[in-house]
């Protein structure tokens, strides 16, 4: 294996007027070799892997219970007289449906209940397992583990586990929102009778008795929809990071080693005292490169540093993108002109898989090709822009 030459691009005069290419400018040889699908690698496709990026520390995808079946056990309907009145035995039909609905709603927060247990068990699982792979890989190991492909596999399942717990949680909004509903047609309902004709005071009495059960029962429903609706938002934001923090993992069993957490392209706040300059086209004269990478030897890793420059232009600016040119000497004949032009081309393509490898979307990347006098050997250059 070819240790890499590495060549640091021209210091910033300052930070405020710095261009992001000189955060961590470098210039590395190496051969370009395609990477591995994570089907190549794992025997299946990586369910549903989003582009979204991963930082490390992630939250826990379940949350303590919010409101519990207690809450619904709790309240009662307080029981009334018979008046004999039509209004009296409107009263009572409204009376059992609050009734039959606090009784619904008691079984529906313990299956909630239940299912964020479910969920929480669920995390649990997956962070050991994530964390017995990455303890692994920062120690090192061979390329390919089949120990850690097989950990991998299962912590892939744990969080198809989580989706469906999401999924059910999603099914569960559906049947409490109307519940909800019910509610708050009830409470309209019960406001109404007041306006009905043929009354006695008893009547009233206790029609305001339930309508003060009713509109805490309706509270109570709309605190349980707006927790289970957040949970399910949260935990679909946190499964998807975990998509792509699988996919980091895999590509980093492949190698053998970690090159740390997916490049965070959305949990990155951006320094207040740095401001991002505009940079110029990277065909312009003058526009250092943020990576160099020359194509001259064989077997040459560069990702570790690849991943370093990137990771430190997006601290910098984190909605950078990215933009891969491929260029090859211009000099010699024809046809060794272009078959140059070809492998560099390839050479480039490598590099943008492994930038995607490493959690950048495919739409920060923009690639493109040409030839130039003043390089003796194929070359990789990445910009920012």
């Amino acid at each position: 294996m070819t240790t890499p030459h590495i060549f640091n691009a021209p210091r910033a005069h300052s930070l405020k007027h710095a261009s992001l290419a000189l955060v961590a400018g470098a210039a590395l040889l190496l051969s370009g070799c395609a990477a591995l699908g994570d089907s190549d690698l794992f025997g299946n496709s990586g369910s549903g892997t989003t582009s979204a990026s991963n930082a490390a520390g992630t939250r826990a995808v379940a949350t303590d219970v919010g409101v519990a079946a207690q809450s619904f056990e709790a309240l009662s309907v307080t029981d009334g007289s018979p008046t004999g009145t039509s209004v009296g035995r409107k009263v009572e039909d409204l009376r059992q449906e609050l009734r039959t609905l606090q009784s619904v709603m008691e079984t529906e927060t313990a299956s909630v209940n239940t299912l964020r247990a479910r969920a929480t068990a669920n995390s649990r699982d997956y962070h050991e397992t994530r964390g017995a792979i990455t303890s692994r890989l920062q120690r090192g190991t061979t390329p390919g583990n089949p120990e850690l492909v097989a950990q991998w596999n299962t912590a892939q399942a744990q969080l198809d586990a989580i989706s469906s717990d999401i999924n059910a949680m999603s099914g569960k909004s559906t049947e409490i929102a109307t519940h909800a509903s019910t509610a708050n047609y009830l409470l309209e309902a019960t406001q109404a009778t007041f306006s009905l004709s043929g009354a006695i005071e008893e009547d009233h009495r206790q029609l305001r008795i339930l309508q003060d059960e009713t509109r805490q029962t309706t509270v109570l429903i709309e605190r349980v929809l707006t927790e289970l609706r957040d949970d399910i938002a949260r935990q679909t934001t946190y499964v998807a990071n975990e998509r792509s923090s699988l996919t980091t993992l895999a590509n980093a069993i492949k190698a053998g080693e970690l090159f740390g957490s997916g490049l965070s392209v959305s949990n990155i706040a951006p320094p207040a005292a740095i401001a991002a300059p505009a940079l110029s086209t990277p065909a312009a004269a003058g526009t250092p490169a943020l990576v160099t990478i020359r194509f001259d030897r064989p077997n040459v890793q560069y990702q570790q540093a690849l991943y370093t420059a990137l990771s430190r232009a997006l601290e910098v600016r984190p909605n950078a993108q990215f933009d891969v040119v491929a260029i090859s000497p211009s000099a010699g004949s024809p046809d060794k002109v272009q078959i140059a032009q070809s492998q560099s081309r390839r050479n480039a393509e490598t590099v943008v898989r492994t930038m995607n490898e490493m959690g950048l979307p495919a739409d920060r990347i923009r690639l493109s090709s040409t030839t130039r006098g003043d390089v003796p050997a194929n070359e990789v250059r990445v910009y920012v822009r």
